[in-house]
């Protein structure tokens, strides 16, 4: 049976009213919010378009703009708002090429400017940059505007430009809070910057003509871990003591091709791991020096004067693993044999690079760790001289004045600690170390006011002092005279002496500190200048006036005729006016006098100086333990021994 539903239509009309709605609803939006949605999808496409659009001359990838090598003397204006680093090196552009739009381009970090053409440091940068890349231009002022506007730089790179010390302003650097790296190799720099960022990491100064370091130089600096400061024109005398000591978490230092004639004093050593020293001129290392650098992993002492270190030098370093001594004049004898079982007992952890022995004779070219043989003498020498250098040391002590055996000759007083005068006859060997060592002076007058001096000594030596004092004269009031003698010099001219004076001359072997050897004695010898010779050179003198006034020293009877010479000819010599004229035969020339008389030879007088540069007069020089003494130039520049 079939049961009718009278409510079915019923049900049905509410369902097509709500068809009647929605179609009513859709035909709405079409004419009203569809135009709407249009625009405004059309508005985002645009914006995403706009902000990843590629200037045409540039190529992009994920924010990276390549623009480089483009021959572009301006930034392209259409630079995408996404960019984050902007290759823009090796082009042409300059100050003026920089728009200011490109301070609007907030997500730009990173910026390679280099090599272009820009002389002032760049304004228009966004204040997002982290990193910048300026070398090779030639910017010459560092402003403290131009950095304020970019807060969060990081690391700054102006390399080989013209940056002087004189063109950075006090505080440049006073905004640069988060500054960590900063470059200013190859500038024209004469000191070390001040109001440097007390945020600085890494601080490159290198190719520049920096001379003077005072004592504040880094201050504040102490988060400083690698300063270079190769190729300067720095030396020992214009270093202050603690310069580097301030920067205890320094771990890379490099001083390569300066000056030094020793490592600076108070290296930092809580936290360095690598020293530069390499291509200067040391010839002498304190053996404190490396004290307390347990965490050293490289040292490099190639190309210098080193013969020689100090027993114990590398006693506190616990983690080296690269030595480097390549290029050095190394005398491997006894005082080198520690050395030798050093690098054999670190053979397997420190790798020790160019130690080749050049002297002596017998082991030259040879590797200080195979020589055996030959170090093995040291141990019987040692022996033997080791009772008469403990007999040296407790009979002649540091005693403040000695007199030598004559006793009426001269008595000499100390005015250095350590320095012991001669107790024993003139000219006589010395004993220290390990084994005798052997120095012998000879003396030689050669005329009323020189001597010749010279020596031998069996073991090399960084320097002499040579000094020399004539007799009737006090010690005690500066009548020595002293001059510091390089080490492979064997002969030295004093002139410039008194005539017919008795002189004591004294040397003495330096370290390579030009301090005194702990054990040496002075080698003395005695001297006595010849006859002053000034009444010979007086008539000398007076005959050759008269013979040239007179003309009657060349006749004609002589075989050399030298031609006819008039009256006139003497008295006009100075004056007389040159008539010769130029000729012109064939291909070449020719001069022809236009008088019949011969050209008269011209005799010109020299005066013979002194032989090795030395100088006829004194110049004096206060030293800190109050003895005024002379200098004199004997080869060696007195700015390498000067004391400060």
């Amino acid at each position: 049976m079939v049961v009718a539903h009278p409510t079915a239509p019923a049900a049905a009309a509410p369902a097509a009213a709500v068809t009647a709605t929605v179609v009513m609803t859709t035909a709405t939006m079409d004419l009203r919010d569809w135009l709407f949605l249009c625009y405004g999808l059309i508005a985002f496409l645009t914006e995403v378009i706009d902000s990843t659009t590629c200037p045409s001359v540039c190529r992009c990838d994920h924010g990276f703009v390549y623009c480089n090598d483009r021959g572009l003397t301006s930034i392209p204006a259409d630079i995408p708002d996404d960019a984050t680093t902007l290759y823009l090196q090796n082009n042409q552009i300059n100050n003026a090429g920089i728009p200011q739009d490109l301070k609007t381009k907030v997500n730009v970090q990173v910026i390679y400017l280099y090599e272009n053409d820009l002389d002032e440091f760049p304004v228009n940068l966004p204040r997002s940059l982290r990193e910048l890349h300026l070398q090779d231009n030639n910017v010459r002022a560092i402003a403290r505007d131009s950095l304020a506007r970019i807060p969060l730089l990081e690391k700054l790179h102006l390399d080989d430009n013209s940056v002087s010390t004189v063109s950075i302003e006090e505080d440049a650097f006073a905004d640069s809070k988060r500054l960590k790296l900063l470059f200013l190799s190859r500038n024209h720099l004469s000191s070390i910057p001040s109001g440097l960022p007390r945020t600085l990491e890494e601080l490159r100064l290198d190719h520049n003509r920096i001379s003077t370091i005072p004592l504040h130089a880094f201050k504040g600096l102490n988060s400083l871990r690698r300063l270079v400061l190769d190729d300067n024109l720095l030396a020992n005398q214009r270093i202050a003591d603690d310069t580097f000591s301030r920067l205890q978490n320094l771990t890379e230092l490099s001083l390569v091709r300066n000056s030094l004639a020793a490592p600076p004093l108070n290296l930092p050593s809580a936290h360095l791991q690598k020293l530069y020293l390499q291509d200067n001129a040391i010839s002498h290392i304190p053996y404190n020096t490396l004290a307390k650098m347990r965490e050293l992993e490289r040292l490099d002492l190639s190309n210098n004067n080193l013969t020689t270190l100090p027993r114990g030098l590398f006693d506190d370093l616990e983690s080296l693993a690269q030595l480097l001594l390549r290029n050095n004049p190394w005398f491997c004898g006894c005082n080198l044999m520690w050395l030798r079982d050093w690098v054999k007992a670190r053979a397997a952890v420190v790798n020790v690079r160019g130690l080749m022995c050049q002297g002596p004779e017998k082991v030259r070219g040879m590797a200080i760790k195979d020589i055996t043989s030959e170090m093995d003498e040291c141990f019987e020498t040692g022996a033997q001289g080791g009772a008469a250098n403990a007999a040296a040391k407790t009979t002649a002590g540091d005693h403040a004045s000695a007199t030598t055996p004559q006793g009426s000759l001269f008595t000499l007083k100390a005015k250095r600690p350590g320095l012991r005068l001669p107790d024993s006859s003139l000219d006589y060997p010395m004993a220290t170390g390990y084994g005798a060592k052997t120095l012998v002076i000879h003396v030689k007058p050669l005329t009323a006011d020189s001597i010749r001096i010279t020596w031998k000594a069996t073991l090399p030596a960084s320097s002499f002092r040579l000094s020399w004092l004539r007799l009737g004269h006090s010690p005690a009031v500066g009548s020595i005279t002293e001059t510091l003698v390089q080490g492979d010099k064997t002969e030295y001219l004093l002139t410039a002496l008194e005539p017919k004076s008795t002189y004591i001359i004294c040397m003495v072997t330096m370290e390579t500190g030009n301090t005194y050897v702990a054990d040496e004695t002075p080698v003395c010898a005695k001297a006595e200048t010849a006859v002053a010779l000034v009444f010979l050179f007086l008539v000398l003198g007076a005959i050759c006036w008269y013979v040239h006034r007179a003309g009657e020293l060349l006749t004609r009877d002589r075989a050399y005729n030298r031609g006819s010479r008039k009256k006139d000819d003497y008295m006009e010599s100075g004056t007389k006016k040159d008539n010769s004229i130029l000729e012109i035969r064939g291909p070449g020339l020719q001069m022809l006098p236009i008088n019949p008389y011969r050209a008269k030879e011209e005799y010109v007088v020299h005066t013979i100086f002194p032989s090795n540069g030395s100088s006829l007069c004194k110049g004096t020089h206060t030293i800190g333990y109050g003895t005024t003494r002379g200098y004199r130039d004997g080869g060696i520049p007195d700015i390498d021994y000067t004391y400060t």
